[in-house]
């Protein structure tokens, strides 16, 4: 029953960490403009995401224009794209896979193919948050490159934006719930792995009284 627990909250971990990796996608906030001038009256604020760029003027307006072009982006942008949406599918792979072989649910019969199938969820939920990993560290590498590196101008220096910290949560999310998944099935599945011994009924002997080798 402990074991059917810790699988539902893996199962739950996964699916947050699966939505914050489609939040993180779509957020255009994946690098902002960095204030480092000494003036800080600032009358606009710059937001580039993964799909499209944001200018947000002090007056609270807000222009998004969506990239033109797929081949003129930067690799890191273009990689950023392939991966997400690869674990955003992956996910919802994930999640039927784990469904199906979930303890709580009657679609296979319980033995070794449920729990293996279980596992098989787990992984995937792993690799998930290891492939979304690598863009918002690519990301990250660039941004903290290009703010201490003095021959790029302040006016072109970002900063680390809200996505890649919703990204990096949900990568934690992924990884701890496709841990547990894999851990509660692996147990379970050591448990059920011993087999069940019967011992032999007594029998009477021909004065009807119990053999004494039943006794020692």
């Amino acid at each position: 029953m402990t074991s059917a627990a810790l699988e539902i909250l893996g199962l739950g971990l996964g699916i947050l960490g699966w939505v914050g990796v489609i939040l993180a996608c779509g957020l255009p906030m994946w690098q902002v403009s960095a204030f480092i001038d000494v003036n800080i009256v600032v009358a606009q604020t710059i937001w580039e995401g993964l799909w499209m760029n944001c200018v947000v003027q002090s007056t609270g307006q807000m222009q998004c224009k969506v990239y033109d072009s797929i081949l003129a982006l930067p690799p890191e942008v273009q990689a950023g794209r392939a991966l997400t949406v690869i674990v955003a599918l992956l996910g919802l792979v994930a999640l039927m896979v784990t469904v199906v072989g979930a303890q709580c649910t009657n679609c296979i019969r319980p033995g070794k193919m449920k729990s293996r199938i279980v596992i098989a969820g787990g992984a995937i939920y792993v690799l998930c948050g290891v492939l979304v990993l690598v863009p918002l560290c690519w990301f990250a590498n660039i941004v903290i490159s290009d703010f201490y590196d003095p021959a790029v101008p302040s006016s072109k220096k970002r900063e680390m934006g809200a996505a890649l910290y919703i990204g990096w949560a949900a990568t934690a999310l992924l990884l701890f719930g496709g841990c547990l998944i894999c851990c509660c099935s692996c147990s379970q599945r050591d448990e059920t792995s011993f087999p069940v011994k019967y011992s032999a009924p007594r029998r009477p002997t021909s004065n009807g009284e119990y053999d004494k080798k039943n006794y020692v």
